[in-house]
């Protein structure tokens, strides 16, 4: 099988997340954002090691599992896979791929383990707490839009005014301001020329309250015509970018945006004064609250501004409009102060399945009330709250400091006393608990836990551990390290948290094999040895984030070279010259811009 072959071919099973199975009479290959049951056509775009990947050119025939589609935007916005299924037949896709990942992973377990199934979403449709928006045109010479990105593409944007997943507030609030701005004429921010003034619009609702919090991202460059950005050039005149930078650049958009949306859509082509343009889209989201176009209420309405590079949603200075910069949510019985970025899980109703669930689990266990829990990778302290009922102490550990205050600020107003939360990386702070703990709950990012966190949660040789997973394929990698720890599975579960979506999450629990014996755990980690920005992402991660956000295939040795010059300590003889006379090609400037934009991602810069 060589690159650059076209195969036609049926989807025989979809692989977790997203990775479609065909086989041809070279062998298999594997096809992302396919179905099963399509016959489709294929080009084989990467050969390695005796496996093969190839791009998506065609459905020829619909899978006879496809049952029709309620969203006109499915197939191009890039955020669900399973849309054109009946929800019942994405469970069972779900649920194969969870066990079929921890079947692999417990090869080496002697005793049996029983697997649960899988835990439906109570909402299919609607379920959705957050969306985070991004402002830019669908193509070449269009209009503004306001949505997600295409699949497959860095730079077009659909409006998806017709999603599914979120509820109609989400969609009459995504279709006032982009309607608003479209009328004013005013940009959206460019990603290769750095210029423009429209970024993101991130949205929240709370299921439970009813309470939402939207917030305009902005950058702080003026917010009209491309001729307001550099403040030198005459108002009649283009500047040089205007007419030519972007085409030349390759980008796929023109910086004469602002101007395209004007004259379409009737704006007019003139500086605005940002007071009164952001006053302008203030009063367009109170006016649909005071028509009663809306189910919920404002709970705030925020302007942030971010001039960073990188194409993440992020506030380097917030003004309130209006409200206030929270928001309540309930969930079992408890209420919780969110803010903008705080994390909190995105379908509500999903959550509470996902967490009654893991107080089942810990019910099930026959523990008397009492002892301590840890709750590692707590976030905003949920988990750690819903237990605590059932422990004398609770330990919440979790790195980002905002989401510590508001863990202890939720524990507080629920009237929670018993909860303790510290603010640090898992594997720095562990050694400074002077508590130990009787049973350890985790929650980790999608990456799972560091692998020199794993010798230290294991050391402690407690009875039960909860493992909560939102990455199946991480899972099943940390469960490898408990086995040879001296633990084993006695039981998992799936929970379809993101439905329509090719994620799934999965609850898991561990019991040790002899607790009248202390198992020594040694892992040789003279190979892991990172630095505290290296450990942040790994270089296989930074190249996916750059091929995602950017389209640019960058080299390990070029990201070096760039993490050198940001002054990030390499590892001893990691990429480095085999001599001082050796020549090694140097990263160009648009991969040096892309690959930046990934430490900032990561927070390495």
């Amino acid at each position: 099988m060589k690159k650059g072959q076209v195969f036609e071919a049926k989807v025989e099973r979809v692989d977790f997340p997203n990775r479609g199975i065909v086989q041809t009479g070279e062998g298999a290959v594997i096809v992302k954002n396919s179905l099963p049951g399509q016959k489709i056509r294929f080009c084989v775009n990467k050969v390695r090691k005796g496996k093969a990947e190839g791009r998506l050119l065609e459905v020829l025939e619909k899978s006879p599992l496809e049952a029709g589609c309620p969203c006109s935007h499915f197939g191009v916005c890039g955020g669900c896979l399973y849309l054109s299924l009946p929800y019942e037949e994405q469970l069972r896709i779900k649920e194969a791929q969870v066990k079929q990942i921890l079947d692999g992973a417990l090869r080496g377990q002697e005793s049996p383990w029983r697997f649960e199934g899988i835990q439906a979403s109570p909402r299919a449709y609607a379920y959705r707490n957050k969306m985070e928006f991004s402002f830019g045109d669908e193509e070449k010479g269009g209009p503004l839009t306001l949505g997600l990105h295409k699949r497959g593409s860095f730079y077009d944007v659909v409006t998806v005014e017709d999603c599914r997943i979120v509820e109609e507030d989400y969609r009459l609030i995504l279709k006032t301001v982009r309607d608003y701005f479209a009328k004013q004429g005013v940009g959206y921010y460019h990603k290769l020329t750095h210029q423009g003034y429209l970024r993101h619009l991130l949205v929240r609702k709370a299921s439970g309250t009813g309470e939402i919090l939207a917030a305009l991202v902005t950058t702080s460059q003026a917010p009209g015509g491309v001729q307001g950005f550099g403040g030198d050039e005459p108002s009649g005149e283009k500047t040089a970018c205007e007419g030519n930078c972007c085409e030349a650049a390759g980008d796929g958009s023109d910086t004469g945006a602002s101007e395209r949306a004007g004259s379409e859509d009737g704006g007019e082509k003139r500086p605005w004064p940002e007071q009164e343009l952001i006053q302008g889209f203030l009063e367009s989201l109170l006016a649909l609250e005071r028509e009663g176009r809306l189910s919920g209420r404002f709970a705030g309405i925020l302007h942030m501004v971010n001039d960073s590079q990188a194409d993440v949603v992020k506030s380097q200075r917030t003004e309130v409009l209006y409200g206030r910069d929270y928001f309540y949510e309930t969930l079992l019985g408890l209420r919780f102060k969110v803010s903008a970025f705080s994390f909190f899980q995105t379908n509500s109703y999903g959550a509470e399945v996902l967490y009654e669930t893991a107080r089942e689990y810990v019910r099930g266990l026959g523990r008397q009330r009492g002892g301590v829990i840890y709750d590692l990778y707590s976030g905003t302290g949920t988990i750690a709250q819903l237990m605590a009922p059932a422990a004398e102490k609770v330990i919440g550990v979790e790195i980002v400091e905002e989401a510590v205050e508001a863990a202890r600020r939720n524990a507080q107003e629920n009237g929670l006393a018993n909860c303790e939360f510290i603010a640090g990386d898992v594997l720095k702070v562990l050694d400074g608990i002077a508590d130990k703990p009787d049973l350890i709950i985790l929650d980790p990012p999608r990456d799972g836990i560091h692998p020199k966190a794993l010798p230290k949660i294991i050391s402690y040789g407690v009875e039960h551990i909860l493992y909560i997973s939102c990455k199946p394929t991480s899972l099943a990698r940390d469960l490898e390290v408990f086995l040879d720890g001296g633990y084993r599975v006695e039981k998992a579960v799936a929970v379809d948290q993101f439905p329509w979506t090719g994620n799934v999450e999965a609850v898991c629990l561990l019991s040790k094999l002899n607790v009248e014996h202390h198992i020594e755990v040694e892992l040789n980690l003279d190979e892991m040895d990172l630095t505290a920005a290296e450990k942040k992402a790994s270089y296989e991660e930074i190249k996916t984030y750059v091929m995602e956000h950017s389209g640019l295939k960058v080299s390990n040795l070029y990201i070096a070279q760039v993490k050198r010059k940001c002054g990030i300590i390499e590892r001893e003889n990691y990429n480095k010259e085999k001599s001082e006379k050796a020549k090694q090609p140097q990263c160009p400037l648009e991969k040096e811009a892309a690959i930046r934009a990934a430490l900032e991602y990561f927070e390495m810069i």
